[in-house]
């Protein structure tokens, strides 16, 4: 089945250029001009994935974003790609904080959001994928902690972690090198399959927020360690 896609984008030159590309890649592609619009696209049939333009002429992008990301149902939720003013690190990080799965800087080259359309949508595809030959199922137990690679999905104590797609991803590779340093760059290079852009902080905010997921206290944090001046370590032993 096609994947369907939904830009919500004032800017109706650059979502024709966008729309094209995009469809000519295997995409369904729907635009909708401003937020009002956009939401009630979403609430008449649910993309599976949004790319939200944050500088909307009528709401907040953040706020449809926190919409989006508020809904109860899963099955009903698509990931979210923001776009964003280029050097204004606010609303990336805002947007990281409640949920959004990626962030893109305008302006952008179609092939880079080809490519961060192609990698949200595969975590999400592997999320609710599966082995249907019954393949052995990938858990990680650190304590309390369990992470299940197959189900993608993160407990403590058997509550249920709330993490982003993204994030998940973030945790199983500090996870998988428990007990090495990691450096930034290395961490997003092993998730994104690219170097960090300089003086990109987006990664303290997913680890902020993975620790708020996980740790008994988000700021005496016992599984993910911060290293300074280096990056960040995934404890071996754990409570």
């Amino acid at each position: 089945m096609t994947q369907q896609l939904l830009m919500i984008e004032d800017d109706a030159r650059l979502a024709a250029m966008v729309g094209e590309y995009l469809r000519q890649s295997g995409y369904g592609f729907t635009h909708a001009g401003d937020g009002a619009s956009g939401l009630a696209a979403l609430e008449a049939s649910p993309p599976d994935l949004v790319i939200l333009d944050l500088m909307l002429p009528d709401m907040d992008g953040l706020e449809i974003c926190r919409r989006i990301k508020g809904q109860a149902s899963d099955s009903a939720r698509p990931a979210v790609l923001m776009l964003t003013a280029k050097g204004d690190p606010m609303d990336r990080i805002v947007g990281l904080e409640i949920g959004a799965d990626d962030y893109l800087p305008k302006p952008f080259e179609p092939r880079e959001l080809l490519a961060r359309i192609r990698a949200v949508l595969r975590r999400g595809g592997e999320a609710g994928g599966g082995d249907a030959a019954g393949g052995t199922h990938k858990v990680m137990r650190f304590g309390s902690l369990e992470i299940d690679r197959d189900a993608r999905t993160v407990s403590v104590s058997g509550n249920p972690c709330e993490l982003t797609s993204y994030q998940f991803d973030l945790l199983v590779t500090l996870a998988e090198r428990a007990g090495r340093v990691l450096t930034r760059d290395q961490i997003m290079e092993a998730v994104r399959g690219r170097e960090l852009e300089a003086f990109d902080r987006s990664i303290d905010v997913h680890m902020g927020r993975i620790r708020s997921a996980i740790e008994l206290d988000a700021k005496d944090p016992k599984r993910i360690l911060t290293v300074r001046g280096v990056g960040y370590v995934f404890a071996k032993q754990q409570d």
